[in-house]
């Protein structure tokens, strides 16, 4: 199997229109989630990193696909969070319009990740983002976050409950995940080198 070196990893470039998405044959890993779902830190984490992922005390720091390559062999792509966000309306129907260009190109990216709150069902419009990724027929797979703020007792539950809720077929993993302890991290980098 290939190997990455996620110590080796650069901020390239925040993509505001469909002129500057980033179009590669180098694999792209797309990260999408609600806003206070905790998507830098999972990013972070990843790359064993404190900030090249803009981690904010406000949800909706990021407001652009912002792109990392990790080692010269992958592009981490960061999307603009959804739901929470304490921003105006016309910029939200900036995000969605930016978020229908990026799904409409099939060919920006080879692996959709959807970030969920392990404690709570999931919302409408994860649902909506589990849908975007189905019909963009890219692979994708689910990571359940803050499984540390879990009891154990609670955790099978709540997996049940997000699979049964965004409709998750066998052939989609779910990953119970926590960007505080590292629970999940092997397996999530397992299936992102894969795709080198």
């Amino acid at each position: 199997m290939a190997s990455l070196n996620v110590n080796k990893a650069e901020f390239v470039r925040s993509a505001a229109s469909p002129e500057q998405f980033i179009r590669s044959s180098v694999p792209a890993v797309v990260f999408a989630g609600k806003s206070n779902v905790g998507k830098s830190s999972v990013i972070n984490r990843i790359l064993n990193r404190k900030n090249i992922a803009r981690v904010g005390n406000t949800p909706g720091k990021t407001v652009h696909i912002n792109y990392f390559l990790i080692d010269g062999k992958l592009y981490f792509l960061d999307l603009p969070g959804y739901g929470f966000a304490s921003v105006s309306r016309s910029e939200k129907e900036r995000w969605s319009v930016l978020m229908e260009q990026f799904f409409a190109e099939k060919d920006l990216y080879s692996l959709g990740i959807l970030i969920v709150d392990a404690r709570h069902a999931p919302t409408k419009d994860d649902v909506g983002m589990a849908s975007f990724f189905r019909q963009s027929g890219v692979p994708f797979l689910v990571l359940a976050n803050k499984t540390d703020k879990l009891k154990n007792s609670e955790l099978n539950a709540n997996l049940a409950l997000i699979r049964q809720t965004l409709d998750l077929g066998d052939d989609i993993s779910l990953i119970p995940f926590s960007a505080q302890s590292g629970q999940g991290r092997d397996l999530l980098l397992s299936a992102v080198t894969n795709l080198i």
